[in-house]
């Protein structure tokens, strides 16, 4: 098990690593994380929905998702309640109370996924949620070490360096835990830092004599991105550097898969706008996904940001993904199933594409899916009739006048705005190159109306092709932990 001191200090990147370590070696290697709480969630071949990292992290041992990676997900909505999918179903809405109070129940489905991959695979690579020393949770955890006592498992503890305190988060960490469960853990791991590593070294013996537990090696800060679990990794970006693209993506309080737009970030500065905010100058406007779509709705609205979005159509691609293209519509019909209220009642959309959208039920498709462009516009004509993939992740049913890939989506008599539930959409080589290669297209021309914004736009696309096909983080982990990390030891830990 790799654990940490807290949330976002590396432990999703670190298990993406030694996956890809472990399967270079010639090991049968899976990820698993008994308990996710995260908006950003994957459908896997069979329809089922985990978190996100645990797909990554699947990838990066060369095997598909599944979800007994992930048998618990826990997708907050607000006001102390979440819906809770168990091993990849919707299980229901539970709050914080109810769903401690059926931890024992759920942590045996949890033993039987984790058992479920212990008979396909040779080594399992476990993560841990948050810290394992929130003392008033411990005896209800089923997340960290009551996962590694079930599985017999050591577990490794690493830290983040660039928050500040890593000796005193490593060290009472360990102290925290009950003596046996400190005695599973079996070395350290520093993460993200920078410098000259020998001001550290001093600290590390100092570590490792109070707690006898050896240090595995100080992980430098390396800028290799991977789809982010959760909002605590959104950056609040500034105002784009000449030249460089803008596109804006509105931050919702309850925003799901913003993993979505991290292909866009290579190749344009993607800022997560405040609905109470300017937009500033943006290149495009993306409305992402919410777990909750009428609740942003009247968010939106209240803070007037749907006036600043309704004013840039027909003059910048404003694209709304799942609930965002719900929002896009002219109403949303809600018959008590989709806001966290649970009243029925029809609420006015942005009216930028003809589609409405109705909640009758609380069943939530999750598929894989293909499409073929069938839309037209400056954005889609040089797609038609190509294949778009991606996943579906949503309530609610919308009808649309002039769908875009095929029976999903809509957009407007411009072109420029669309909207699809197509989560997945700018992974898409050839949709993302095509949208980017307009932006820059439109942004020269914009803002030097001498050049010739064809071949800007063509030039761009290939440039932007070429890097596409470049990208492989994976490797790109699997080499730095392996040069800054004790890999004889970390073998001998896991068993190998």
């Amino acid at each position: 098990m790799v654990s940490g001191t807290a949330s976002h200090v590396g432990k999703s990147v670190l298990v993406a690593a030694l996956c890809r370590i472990l399967v270079n070696r010639g090991c049968k290697v899976a990820p698993f994380k008994s308990q996710n709480m995260s908006l950003n969630s994957w459908v896997t071949d069979n329809g089922d929905e985990i978190g996100i990292a645990q797909a990554v992290q699947a990838w990066a041992a060369k095997i598909q998702p599944s979800a007994d990676m992930n048998p618990v997900l826990l997708k907050p909505k607000g006001d102390l309640i979440s819906q809770v999918i168990l091993q990849g179903k919707p299980l229901g809405d539970r709050k914080v109370g109810e769903y401690y109070d059926a931890t024992n129940a759920i942590f045996e489905r949890v033993c039987e996924s984790l058992k479920a991959l212990a008979r396909s695979y040779e080594v399992i690579v476990m993560e841990g949620a948050g810290s394992p020393a929130e003392i008033n949770l411990y005896e209800q955890d089923i997340a960290n070490l009551r996962v590694a006592r079930s599985a017999d498992a050591p577990v490794v503890l690493i830290g983040d360096i660039e928050r500040g305190g890593v000796f005193a988060s490593l060290y009472g960490t360990v102290q925290l835990l009950a003596e046996g469960d400190r005695k599973r853990v079996k070395g350290f791991i520093v993460n993200k830092f920078r410098g000259d590593k020998k001001l550290l070294d001093p600290g590390l013996r100092q570590l490792e004599e109070l707690t006898g537990i050896p240090v595995l090696g100080v992980i430098p800060y390396v800028n290799v991105r991977l789809p982010s679990e959760d909002s605590v990794s959104l950056n609040d970006a500034g105002p784009a550097s000449p030249g460089v693209l803008d596109i804006v993506v509105i931050k919702l309080p309850h925003i799901s898969n913003f993993t979505d737009f991290e292909p866009l970030e290579p190749f344009a500065r993607v800022r997560y706008v405040a609905l109470g905010d300017e937009l500033g100058e943006p290149d495009a406007i993306i409305i992402p996904g919410t777990k909750n779509t009428v609740d942003d709705l009247r968010e939106m609205r209240r803070y007037g940001m749907d006036k600043r979005v309704q004013k840039r159509a027909g003059q910048v691609p404003i694209i709304g993904i799942c609930g965002g293209f719900q929002m896009l519509g002219e109403t949303i019909i809600d018959e008590g199933f989709e806001g966290t209220r649970n009243l029925s009642n029809v609420v006015e959309g942005l009216r930028l594409l003809e589609a409405r959208t109705v909640f009758t039920s609380s069943k939530k498709r999750t598929k894989q899916v293909q499409k073929r462009v069938t839309g037209a516009g400056p954005l889609l004509d040089r797609l038609r009739n190509e294949v778009v993939r991606g996943y579906e992740i949503h309530m609610g049913t919308t009808i649309s006048a002039h769908p875009i890939f095929d029976d999903d989506g809509g957009q407007d008599a411009s072109g420029l705005v669309l909207g699809t539930y197509l989560h997945g959409l700018f992974h898409n080589d050839n949709f993302r190159s095509a949208l980017l290669g307009f932006l820059q297209a439109q942004h020269v021309q914009k803002h030097h109306r001498s050049r010739c914004s064809a071949v800007v736009e063509s030039a761009w696309s290939e440039r932007h092709m070429l890097a596409s096909h470049a990208m492989d983080p994976f490797e790109e982990l699997a080499r730095v932990v392996v040069e800054h990390v004790d890999m004889e030891v970390l073998y001998s830990i896991i068993g190998l």
